[in-house]
Order: structure tokens, then sequence, then C-alpha cells
């Protein structure tokens, strides 16, 4: 195998493949990257069984052919190589080694024949829809900080999404906290997600690298029983395994109906929840909201370092009350809502608070409250 490449597209796909590469199992072969030279294009692909991703790049393909390379080492050399445009790649088969070449720098790495080499699949079926990246953005950015860490609770460790009512509806959910979106969907029907699916939260990165990788691009997406298969411009694929759990009937925690509103500039309540976080618990975050007629105040006892409290104007005509709430969780609700006014709904100081804003009808923050 013979084949020239550009040195920039080749970095910039091990730059996207290198994070799903397994360094530490116990299988060696997935500590490699697998290179497929034909029709004047190189495949890279990198799997960890879970995640498995391949980029296309435009080549000079000489000779075709196939080898895997450890995916660090080749990293690790194509990034010293700067200033250098073209790079030359060349197989002997025979004794298994790869040699990396430009002028007078010349490197020979040991290859692996990918006999040994995981199959990977990026399937594509008719069961299918596109995604603006821009709204797969949008939709991570608004939910993904609401995943569960918990590995005893493994259902709560992803993004869960579902058709509901003709929309694409996204929900992460930690039990102590939820996001919601909903998008509008162009495609009539996409009832394969009516009993929604579970994509975990390594999986959720890699569709936002691509995201990122390509803005103002439609991403491909289809579903099977194990996995989500994402391509865009048939030129980047990925494939990430669902968990295979049932998730939380999340609708029952939201409440139907509020009995209390208050309605809050974003900026100066997040403004002062960052001040105010600093004398909380640093465990719980825990601060206390105390409402009044048009007022609020917030509160924080730190035992060892001193108390913060400010006071705040507001639009509310509800009872007084007093709650606990996490600070932390209730600033990543509103860091992912756009500026204006926030609406507050509870009914009272002792069931969730639902968060939601003028600007952003088809988002929703629910926060559980603390005892403090």
């Amino acid at each position: 195998m013979r084949l020239q490449v550009q040195a920039d597209l080749l970095k910039d796909a091990l730059s996207r493949l290198l994070p799903i590469v397994d360094k530490r199992s116990a299988r060696p072969i997935l500590g490699n990257i697998l290179l497929i030279a034909k029709n004047n294009q190189l495949e890279l692909s990198a799997t960890d069984l879970e995640i498995s991703a391949k980029s296309i790049v435009t080549a000079s393909v000489e000779n075709e052919g196939s080898f895997c390379v450890n995916a660090q080492n080749i990293s690790d050399i194509l990034r010293e190589l700067s200033g250098i445009s073209i790079i030359n790649l060349e197989m002997d088969s025979e004794n298994n080694i790869i040699r990396i070449f430009f002028e007078d720098i010349h490197f020979s790495l040991i290859g692996f024949s990918n006999s040994e080499y995981p199959q990977l699949f990026f399937n594509k079926n008719k069961d299918s829809f596109c995604i603006t990246s821009a709204n797969m953005l949008d939709f991570i950015s608004k939910t993904s900080h609401a995943i569960s860490t918990d590995e005893t609770r493994l259902f709560l460790n992803g993004l869960y999404l579902q058709q509901m009512d003709c929309k694409l509806r996204v929900v992460a959910t930690d039990g102590y906290r939820l996001s919601l979106v909903d998008y509008e969907f162009e495609k009539e029907n996409i009832d394969y997600l009516n009993n929604g699916i579970i994509i975990p939260k390594k999986g959720v990165t890699e569709l936002k690298r691509m995201a990122e990788a390509y803005p103002e691009k439609e991403i491909l997406l289809s579903v099977d029983e194990s996995f989500i298969y994402a391509s865009m411009d048939n030129k980047e694929f990925l494939s990430v395994r669902l968990i295979a759990r049932e998730y939380p009937k999340y609708q029952t925690v939201i409440p139907s109906k509020v009995a209390f509103t208050v309605v809050v500039d974003r900026n100066l309540f997040l403004n002062a929840l960052r001040r105010v976080r600093i004398m909380s618990n640093e465990k719980t975050s825990g601060i206390k909201v105390q409402l009044s007629k048009n007022e609020i105040q917030i509160r924080a006892n730190h035992p060892s370092l001193g108390k913060a409290f400010e006071r705040m104007p507001v639009d509310y005509n509800g009872n007084e009350m007093e709650l606990g709430l996490n600070a932390k969780f209730l600033i990543d609700i509103l860091l992912t809502m756009d500026e204006g006014d926030i609406l507050l709904e509870l009914n009272n100081e002792f069931g969730p608070v639902l968060v939601k804003s003028y600007n952003a009808p088809n988002c929703l923050g629910l926060i559980m409250p603390l005892k403090i």
C-alpha cells in the first residue's frame, strides 16, 4: 500500500478519532486505528466496541491496502510535523512496517494486520431523519448538564430521545433535576422513536464533536434495536451503542398545574446566585430562597466560612414561602437559557420548581427542593 495525503486532513481526522480509541482495553488491537486506502480515499476507523467512528479523507492512492497502527503513536508523530503539507504513507506487508515520510523526515512504525480488527457497521436504513448541527448542539447544551453520573443507575447515564406529539423530545435527569427540550420536525413521522432511546454520555460527547466540526451542516441519524448511527456528507460516520434500559416516567414529576409564578430577570438572578453560592456547602451547594410580595431573598450559610444574603425585586404576588435549592443545579439551567425574563413555577416549598424562559418556550428545567 502506498499513498499521499494532505497533512492537515490526516491530523484533523485523527484528532476526531483519538478520543474513541480504547487505550485501556484487554484487547490491544483496540488501541489502534484502522486505515484503508482505496478509490483515492483514506478511511480511518476507531472503536472501543461501544462507540465506533469513521472519517474519510481524500488521498492520492498508488497501491490500495489496509493496516492497523497505534493511534496515539501516529497522532504524536503527526502533531510534530508542523509546516509539512503532504505526507507519504507506505506499508511493507511482509515485515508489518508502516513508513511515514516527507523529504528528509522518516518514521517506521510497527503495523498490524487488519484481520484482528473488529468489523464495524455504520448502518443506513430507511428509518432515518436529518437534524442540523446547530439543533444538535442546542439540545445537547440545554440538556446534557443533567445527565446522571451515578453508575448504579445506568438508565439515567445518557440523553433520552423520544417522539412526542410529532416533535422530537430530548430529556436528561439525574433524579434531582431535569432538563427537557422539544423540536418541531419537518419529517411527519419518526414513530420508531415512540418508545424512546437512551444515548450514553460518551456517545453524546462524540455527537457534539461531530456537530462542532461541521457547523451549518445536516447530520443524518438512524436507529436500530441496539445502535444510533450518525453520518455527515458521507465523510464522517458514528455508531453508538444505546443503553438497553427503560427510561423512568419523567412526566410524572412535571406538575401539570402550578399555583405560583415568579418572574425575574435572568441575568440579575444568575449573578446573584453565583455570588451567594460562594458561601454555600461545597457538597450540596445548598441555598435558601425566600419568596414574598415582589421580592426574593437568597441566603447561604457556611459554618466554616460565613454567610451571604442578597435581595432582589421580582414579579410575585403569591404566598410567602421559603425553600431550599441546589444553587449549582439552578445556575446550570439558567446558563442554557437566553437573556430576558425567567419564570419560576411552583406549588409549594416541598415540590419541584419549574424553570422556563419567555424566549425559549420549547425548553423546560426542573429542580427538586433540598432540606437545609
